[in-house]
């Protein structure tokens, strides 16, 4: 691996802004390195290498700029995300040919401060699953044992991040999506508040859960991409009308932990979780003691809920956004169709996967005339109770700690073909999302039996992800650094 793909992406930037590397180093390097690592980690599904390449070149002509804080950095995207000019296929069929005339919000914001957009990233198909094995194009593998997921539905982001195909990469997070891949590949993803970053431009799968985060190798590497693609955007109704901090100036000079008090949900340490996950979280929280944290237990009783409410609210809103690829208007159009009806249907049918086909299916089921109070209206009644358990907690804490994920990373394979198994392995990432409140998965280490990473995730009150940012930046200085990924 290239030296330079071995920097974080504070440190590359900073040697980007001293001109001791060209952008044009730092592009040819990330794709160098994607060229030699991509046939075994299957990450990607469009390289813009040449347009990336040509703008490293006219930055370079034009000289670093030190009021852009991501100048000449390279990054990926996920495919949920409109690029303009560049497909945009949420790993579907339905829309394999699909090529946006603008850019999301979040790639706006990308592109004023300097980052250079290397290409799209694989996932699950419309966001949908936590292994990424649910693409239509290709199965992502974990660089850290190829014959393992990468998580999902954020997995090749989080692949290419661990692997060092680039320095950050964008993801979505509807029910973990960002943190669960984190976890599994040994990075650092942080879901934002709900409405923190612009849904502009991002394909909706659950409207009321989906954020846009970045994947990236620390804490002040996430601190300084958050700063950059948060803030109001009158043209999505959701997004959050508040002052945006620097919230890498605000953790820059975090050297321990005192005063913090950290929760511990009973509900996450239990039953259900692996004994090797439970021993390396368990050692991070001690060394948050010793870092003069103060550790205290809490409850989230509506835990049990989660998923069951969960996969409701998340069918039903993922049946109602997809019912816009009718082959009508965008995306793939059945030639064969003989009526209005026969479009609709064949159209859907070969355009989608089944596990997309599958949550529609079951979506369409429980908002219909006879089901909707007994299933949606009640989801939506408990979900309330969900974010409830998390205002509660944090009356006695200022951050919640647990498990990411209740084990490391399984083989590929292993779960696609029971769906209720893979849903129940959301159990502690889904409630957030439900909340809508702020949450990151950072590495605490390798599991003793698996030798995978382990993923611990901090929650955070509303708006507060300055607090998580900074107890992950303190922490991770503190733990010992991951070896670079042995599959490579």
């Amino acid at each position: 691996m290239s030296e330079i793909c071995r920097l974080s992406l504070t440190e590359v930037r900073d040697k980007l802004a001293a001109g001791e590397i060209k952008a044009e180093e730092a592009v040819a390097a990330c794709l160098s390195r994607i060229e030699a690592t991509e046939p075994r980690i299957k990450a990607i599904l469009t390289l813009t290498a040449e347009t990336a390449l040509e703008r490293a070149k006219a930055m370079d002509a034009a000289g670093p700029d030190a009021g852009k804080r991501l100048w000449g950095v390279p990054v990926l995207i996920k495919d949920a995300i409109c690029v303009a000019d560049a497909p945009t296929t949420c790993a579907s069929k339905i829309l394999e040919n699909f090529v946006p005339f603008y850019d999301a919000a979040c790639i706006a914001k990308l592109r004023d401060a300097g980052a250079i957009i290397l290409g799209k990233a694989n996932m699950d198909e419309f966001a949908m699953g936590s292994s990424t094995e649910n693409s239509a194009f290709k199965v992502t593998a974990n660089p850290w044992d190829t014959s393992r997921v990468p998580g999902g539905s954020s997995g090749g982001s989080a692949a290419a991040v661990a692997s060092g195909q680039c320095f950050a990469a964008l993801g979505t997070d509807t029910g973990g999506s960002i943190r669960q891949p984190a976890a599994f590949c040994g990075t650092l993803g942080i879901k934002p508040t709900y409405g923190r970053v612009s849904r502009y431009g991002l394909v909706a799968y659950g409207s009321s859960l989906d954020q846009i985060g970045p994947l990236t190798r620390n804490a002040a590497d996430a601190a300084a991409m958050l700063t950059v693609i948060s803030g109001h955007d009158p043209r999505d109704s959701t997004s959050a009308p508040r002052e945006v901090p620097d919230f890498e100036a605000a953790i820059a000079e975090a050297k321990d932990l005192t005063g913090l008090t950290i929760g511990l949900p009973d509900e996450y340490w239990g039953e259900g979780v692996d004994e090797e996950v439970r021993a390396a979280c368990r050692s991070a929280v001690d060394t948050a003691q010793k870092l003069g944290a103060n550790v205290v237990p809490v409850s989230l009783p509506h835990t049990p809920y989660a998923v069951a409410t969960y996969y409701i609210v998340a069918m039903a809103e993922a049946s109602s956004n997809l019912a816009r690829f009718d082959g009508v208007r965008y995306g793939y159009r059945a030639p064969d169709a003989n009526s209005l009806e026969e479009l609709y249907e064949l159209s859907r049918s070969r355009g989608f996967g089944h596990e997309v086909k599958r949550r529609i299916v079951i979506g369409t089921y429980v908002l219909s005339a006879g089901y909707y109070d007994a299933y949606y209206r009640k989801a939506a009644q408990v979900r309330r109770l969900i974010r409830q358990d998390f205002l509660d907690a944090f009356t006695k804490c200022d951050v919640i700690c647990g498990p990411t994920s209740p084990f490391a990373a399984f083989p590929i394979g292993q779960m696609s073909g029971d769906p209720l198994k893979m849903y129940l392995s959301d159990i502690f990432t889904i409630s957030l999302n439900l909340a809508g409140l702020p949450g990151l998965s950072m590495p605490v280490g390798l599991g003793k039996d698996s030798h995978m990473p382990i993923g611990m995730q901090l929650f955070g009150p509303a708006f507060d992800e300055t607090t998580i940012l900074r107890t992950a930046k303190v922490l991770g200085d503190a733990l010992p650094a991951l070896p670079y990924p042995v599959g490579l």
